[in-house]
Order: structure tokens, then C-alpha cells, then sequence
């Protein structure tokens, strides 16, 4: 090979950055990737959570209803055309190592996720005209979808960061996109916009963070899509029932909020969509955490049982007790978090996030749980676990609202969120699965509890009661020796460079 070719080859010289998933050094990255894209999704979460006050009095309940259920709508049929194409890149850029082979797949799925999405754009379309929604919310369901085409795509983009471990990267340009997407709220508010508007303004935001994404990866990968269906097939087999079962966890997440725009009053699906908004927020936090370890782990299952399982075993625990302290850290604080978006400190809102606040400990553990199955292509049982949750959520709907109106729905959503929860932890130990630690649940609960009770006889302020439940059940988890590791391990790191710094 002469030197021309040897340069024009440099980036050839990518492999070596995924060549780290291998490295001792992968854990504690993974685990400070985690905290960094939590971190910018907590970011992201203040600022939408700060704008949502906003456009909640701007709208009012009823047509902040009928947007939440678009957007739903939209995230449904998302999930129902996602196709597994984010978690084939994944695995295809950590389990690759020819550059020209990795650019091939990335090229293919970029392909297949612009078409799936654009069949989903349609499907979103077609049900909200057939449900009556009416015609300005049809062009806003077009418009959002045009959005979310370019979100999921950059999405997919953002895997090869992932990948490589560059958190930091990732979490900046997630972090922009929600302070520009607040941004663009805040003025449409001050314009006195309608619904379409809100709709429309995930255009622009969506399509910057692309932008800078394409920019960045701009020569170490392939960034043209690529369309020839006889080669996606292929990878369609591999996840067909993995596309399926994240299809039906999209929808059993938000049906609760679609059967409420179809049965109950305005009022009260409003009411659901305020506390619905808030754990469509924080529902993102456990699947960034247990995200962040999902390519060492889909590495080590092939490689290295040993480290499979601990890995296994540490995320387990790390998202248990991760859920009970935000449980408890929303249940405590429940009334402040309303009456920031509502203004009104009695709003029913108020009861309705308090008892969905308990799927957060479901939702943490059904992650990890999650993960690991889909780590050993288990992927008939990660189907399975979400047609129980599907069929639950739906049954308890119908059944509950009626009656029951937006706490009937917030009950059927938590059963089925433990329902999940149950279902992939008895299914991930069957058939040789790796152990879980199961003896860490009865303490986090019980530290969980306990906290809560101590939070709750402050009576003075629900940020002053959530503080103090905090700090009980951090202190109860350092008494009983529970306290990760990995965090300690962060935060004597960070010591360290401060000490060094200074």
C-alpha cells in the first residue's frame, strides 16, 4: 500500500475507538456516561418542566389535553415503526470491526429508519383524522411527525457516539436541544400561539441537533441512507420479535392517555396529561442509565460471562434503588411540581402524580431487567413481558376511568409498569439467566419506606419533605452497607481532581 492510500485510509484507524468497550476502563465510563446523559436529561427535563407552566395556562387543560394526545399518538406509531434499527446499530458498531462493514449497516439503517418513520408519520395522520380530532390537530400530527422523523434519526446517529463512549458529546447536543426547544416555547407563549403552533416548533430544534450531529461524525462514519430493502431484511430477522416487543411497550407507556382522549371528559384527560407530562419526562432517566451499559453488556455477553453477570447484577441494583429514591423524591414533592405547572395548589393533578410516581421504582427495574434479556437476544421473552403490560393497561383503562376518571387511569398505568417490572425480572432468571441481586429489593423498600415517613412528618414545605426523605434514604442505605459503588467510586474521583486542581 503506498503512503496516498495509507492516508486516505485514516479513518480507518476508527475501530480503535470502539476497540475501548473491551478495555478495563469501559465500566467506570459507561457508569460516568450514564451520569452525563442523565445528567442532560435532568437538564433538559428542568427545562421542559419549567416551560411546561407556561404552555399549560397559555392552552388550559383541555387543549394541553388534546396536544399531549397527539404527541402520544405520534410516540405510539414511533414505537410501533421503530424496528429495533437503534439497538441493531448498536450492537452491529460494538460487535464490528471492518470499517467498510459498519458504514455498509449504518448506511442501510439510516435507509430503513427514514422509511419506517414516514410510514409511521402516516399511520399518526390517518388515526387522529379518523378519531376526530380535528383539522388543525391533523396538520399538527403531520408537523410533529416531521420532527419526530428527524429526531429518531438523529437518535440513530447518536449510537455511534454512544458506542464509542463519547457521552459527553452526546449529552451536549441533547442538552441543546431541549434549551432550544424551550426557548421556542417560551416565545410562542408570549405570541399567543395556538396548538399548531406547539406542534409545529419541534421542527426547528429537531433539525439543529441533526444537523450537529452529521457535523460531527462527518468522515468517521456513513452518513448517506442507503435503500435497497433485499438488505434490510436481514436485519429486520434478526429483531423482528425485538421490534415488535418495543412497539408494544411504546404503546401499553402512553395507551392510558390515548383511551382517556377517547372515553373520558376534556377535563379529565387534562388532568392525567399534566401528571402524564411529568413521567413522560422522568421515564427517559432509567433508559439512559441502563442504556449507558447496554454495548459493554451486549459485548460481554458474548465474550465474558463473568463480567456479564456482575454487570448485570451492579445495573440491577443501581436502577432499584435508583427508582425508590425517585419515587420517593416525586411522591414527597407531588404537590410543589403541580402547582409549578398548574399555579393552583389543590389541582387533581397533584393525586394523580403521586400514585403514578410509583412506577418510577417498575420502570427503573423493568430497564435493567430489560437490557439484559435483550444483552442475551432474549427477545420473545422481552415480547412477552410487554403483551402482559399491554393487556393489563388496557383491561384496567376500560375498566377504571369510567369511574375513576384520571386516578383510574394513573392506577392502571402502575399496574402495568410492575406488571412489566415482575415480568422481565422472573423472566431474565430462567433458562440459565445470570443471577440478580433480588435480596437488595425488601432493603430498598424498606429504607424507601421508612424515608418516606420521615419525609412526611416534616410538614412544612413538599421540597423541604422530599429533601429530607432524600437524605434518610441515603444515609439508611450507607448504614446498611447498600450505598453503590460506583457512585462513591465517582464521587472520590471527583474529589480527587478537585484536590489536584486546587
Amino acid at each position: 500500500m503506498s503512503d496516498g492510500d495509507a492516508t486516505r485510509d485514516a479513518p480507518a484507524a476508527v475501530p480503535n475507538e470502539y476497540g475501548i468497550l473491551d478495555s478495563h476502563a469501559a465500566g467506570g465510563m459507561a457508569m460516568r456516561g450514564g451520569m452525563m446523559r442523565t445528567g442532560a436529561l435532568a437538564g433538559s427535563m428542568l427545562l421542559a418542566l419549567l416551560t411546561a407552566p407556561l404552555v399549560v395556562r397559555h392552552l388550559g387543560d383541555a387543549d394541553f389535553g388534546r396536544y399531549s394526545a397527539v404527541l402520544a399518538v405520534l410516540a405510539i406509531v414511533t414505537g410501533l415503526t421503530e424496528g429495533g434499527v437503534n439497538t441493531v446499530a448498536m450492537r452491529a458498531l460494538a460487535g464490528t470491526s471492518g470499517r467498510e462493514q459498519r458504514d455498509r449497516i449504518m448506511s442501510d439503517l439510516l435507509g430503513l429508519r427514514i422509511v419506517l418513520s414516514g410510514a409511521g408519520i402516516v399511520i399518526a395522520v390517518m388515526f387522529v383524522e379518523l378519531a376526530g380530532y380535528g383539522g388543525d390537530l391533523v396538520l399538527g400530527t403531520l408537523c410533529a411527525g416531521i420532527g419526530f422523523l428527524l429526531s429518531v434519526t438523529q437518535s440513530l446517529l447518536a449510537a455511534v457516539l454512544q458506542t464509542r463512549m463519547r457521552f459527553g458529546l452526546a449529552s451536549a447536543i441533547e442538552l441543546g436541544r431541549g434549551a432550544l426547544t424551550a426557548a421556542l416555547m417560551v416565545v410562542l407563549v408570549i405570541l399567543g400561539a395556538d396548538v399548531l403552533a406547539f406542534l409545529i416548533v419541534v421542527i426547528p430544534a429537531t433539525l439543529l441537533s441533526l444537523l450537529v450531529t452529521i457535523y460531527v461524525l462527518r468522515g468517521s462514519t456513513a452518513l448517506r441512507p442507503a435503500f435497497h430493502p433485499r438488505r434490510w431484511l436481514p436485519l429486520l430477522r434478526e429483531t423482528a420479535v425485538f421490534a415488535v416487543a418495543v412497539a408494544v411497550n411504546s404503546l401499553y407507556f402512553r395507551l392510558t392517555l390515548v383511551i382517556m382522549s377517547l372515553i373520558a371528559t376534556a377535563q379529565q384527560t387534562g388532568d392525567f396529561a399534566i401528571s402524564f407530562r411529568v413521567m413522560e419526562v422522568l421515564i427517559g432517566v432509567p433508559a439512559v442509565l441502563a442504556g449507558a451499559a447496554f454495548p459493554i453488556m451486549s459485548r460481554s455477553a458474548r465474550d465474558d460471562r463473568e463480567r456479564f453477570e456482575q454487570a448485570s447484577g451492579r445495573l440491577y441494583e443501581l436502577c432499584l434503588l435508583s427508582g425508590v429514591l425517585m419515587c420517593l423524591l416525586l411522591t414527597l414533592g407531588a404537590p410543589f411540581v403541580i402547582e409549578l405547572i398548574t399555579g393552583s395548589s389543590d389541582h387533581p393533578a397533584s393525586d394523580v402524580l403521586r400514585i403514578q410516581a410509583l412506577a418510577m421504582i417498575a420502570t427503573f427495574v423493568a430497564s435493567a431487567a430489560g437490557y439484559t434479556l435483550l444483552s442475551l437476544r432474549r427477545h420473545r421473552e422481552l415480547l412477552l413481558a410487554n403483551l402482559c403490560s399491554l393487556v393489563v393497561v388496557a383491561a384496567l383503562a376500560f375498566a377504571l376511568v369510567p369511574s375513576m376518571g384520571a386516578e383510574g387511569g394513573a392506577i392502571a398505568a402502575v399496574v402495568a409498569d410492575f406488571t412489566l417490572c415482575v415480568a422481565t425480572t422472573l423472566l431474565t432468571l430462567r433458562r440459565g439467566g445470570p443471577p440478580l441481586p433480588l435480596r437488595a429489593v425488601p432493603i430498598a423498600l424498606g429504607a424507601g419506606g421508612a424515608a418516606y415517613v420521615a419525609g412526611s412528618l416534616v410538614g412544612v414545605h413538599p421540597l423541604v419533605e422530599a429533601a429530607t426523605g432524600a437524605l434518610v434514604f441515603l444515609g439508611l442505605l450507607g448504614l446498611l452497607r447498600r450505598f453503590p459503588p460506583e457512585v462513591s467510586e465517582l464521587l472520590r474521583r471527583r474529589r480527587g481532581t478537585e484536590a489536584a486542581a486546587g
